[in-house]
């Protein structure tokens, strides 16, 4: 059933790449007279803010603006934000309200038809609109790129995601984002956004999300065609207070973030239905990404698991169907992930701690593991 259901929502994204994405309104390639945008949404990280501001007026390309939106931050971050005013950026202080909210205030304000979300505590390389650039084409709404991973003083820690296959295509990520919520894809630093395909986005659905990939993420393949680089030209900072990636498992925030995939999951199908696109709200049970959270939510914090009526069992069963929909991996990680949910499904609560902080917490991994995920 629920792969018909899969190959019924795939025929309709079919016949709106045939429709739609024909008269998609994006510009053809462009040449270097194009502005950037790059907006940078900091709160209490005057420890990296300057370094990403730094990085982004380092790009090399004649027209780039740099926005910086301070969220309302406590520390010295003001300061050192109004150190940079001799160089040109644009500065906005607003209280506390969300990267979401910050992002948007640093739209409005923005010019640039590419546009780049920067955190405050990632940098980007001075390649990176040169590299965007030589894959542009007509109907573009992302170009996503890998990200280093790198500890607080910037020191590369031997690790490059997302791990994109060699094959990877628009309609490939499309399919994925179609069946199973879900496709590799960098946070948000890690995507080159097209005015014209956050123009359908803008203004943001109020306090769906705090932070503004889930939005961009949930919609891009729907609205426009993803393009890939396989290049790491994105820095990603891991210190203990980001929001995404773990130091130490930290089981509170992956019951948050399942509840936000799902709430992300609805808002791209809401969003889909005004293009006439089709999806199902609950794709999310396919995607091995959402799976991997189900798993250790129920194995480890049960009771305070945010689906109700969930159960192992009903991930197994959801994991059945995962194994057979296309998730943008290659056939090693699509088994190692199906290996890695039966695992953590049966094993003693003790192992499953271990496999589940492995699996969210990448400082956690011994070396022969995380040597055997980048070779995957």
């Amino acid at each position: 059933m629920a792969l018909a259901k899969t190959e019924a929502i795939w025929e309709s994204i079919k016949v709106f790449e045939m429709t739609s994405l024909t008269s998609y309104s994006c510009h053809a390639p462009a040449d270097r007279s194009k502005l950037a945008s790059v907006i940078i949404c900091n709160y209490n990280y005057e420890r990296f803010v300057g370094e990403a501001i730094s990085s982004a007026l380092n790009i090399d390309w004649p027209n780039v603006e740099v926005i910086v939106v301070d969220d309302g931050s406590t520390d010295r971050s003001r300061s050192i934000i109004e150190s940079f005013a001799s160089r040109g950026i644009k500065m906005i202080f607003q209280a506390n309200r969300g990267q979401a909210s910050a992002a948007e205030e640093g739209y409005r304000i923005s010019k640039g038809e590419w546009v780049l979300f920067l955190d405050a505590d990632d940098t980007v390389h001075p390649s990176l609109l040169r590299e965007a650039k030589t894959v542009m084409r007509p109907g573009w709404s992302s170009i996503q790129f890998q990200m280093r991973l790198v500890d607080e003083s910037g020191r590369f820690l031997g690790s490059v995601f997302p791990k994109y296959n060699k094959n990877t295509t628009p309609e490939k990520i499309r399919k994925s984002l179609a069946t199973t919520a879900s496709y590799p894809t960098p946070p948000t630093s890690g995507n080159l956004l097209s005015r014209d395909f956050l123009e359908q986005i803008f203004p943001l659905q109020q306090n769906m999300d705090r932070w503004i990939d889930s939005y961009f993420l949930a919609t891009a393949p729907l609205l426009g065609d993803v393009l890939t680089v396989c290049k790491p030209l994105i820095s990603y900072r891991i210190h203990g207070r980001n929001d995404g990636a773990q130091l130490t498992l930290d089981l509170a925030r992956i019951a948050r973030d399942l509840g936000r995939h799902i709430t992300r999951t609805e808002y791209g199908a809401k969003v889909a239905q005004k293009f006439g696109v089709e999806v199902a709200p609950d794709r999310w049970r396919y995607g091995f990404y959402n799976l991997a959270m189900r798993i250790a939510s129920l194995r480890l914090a049960h009771e305070s698991h945010p689906i109700h009526n969930d159960a192992v069992l009903s991930c197994l069963r959801d994991g059945l169907v995962a194994t057979c929909s296309p998730q943008g991996l290659t056939p090693l990680r699509h088994m190692a992930m199906s290996f890695w949910l039966v695992s953590v499904a049966v094993a003693p609560k003790r192992i499953a701690r271990v496999l589940i902080s492995w699996r969210f917490a990448p400082m956690s991994r011994p070396r022969f593991v995380q040597r055997t995920i980048q070779s995957a």
